[in-house]
């Protein structure tokens, strides 16, 4: 769906704080601080096509999207690029713990 088709006062904002909430609630202390911390960091201004992608990254095991964080994997083909190496820069997580 096209992002002009939503309205931004309540879908967008709708998902991004689902979508906060499922990063903060992942079952690990340590998966909620990066992908929580991630979350809070550039959530706010994510456009549709960076939510989906981050909805995309949600349903991969922490276990997993920790291992592509911190350069131990290689991340998927369709989950490199831009917001994967924001998430590998992992400077989120300081901010997180504070």
């Amino acid at each position: 769906m096209p992002e002009e088709a939503y309205d931004r006062g309540t879908d967008l904002d709708f998902r991004r704080r689902r979508l906060a909430f499922r990063a903060w609630h992942r079952g690990t202390r340590e998966a909620d601080l990066m992908i929580g911390g991630f979350a809070d960091r550039y959530g706010p201004t994510w456009s549709l096509a960076e939510i989906d992608w981050f909805e995309a990254l949600l349903e991969q095991q922490d276990v997993d999207i920790m291992a592509w964080a911190i350069g131990t994997q290689p991340p998927p083909e369709h989950l490199a690029g831009a917001q994967m190496a924001a998430l590998q820069r992992v400077d989120y997580v300081a901010k997180a713990m504070r």
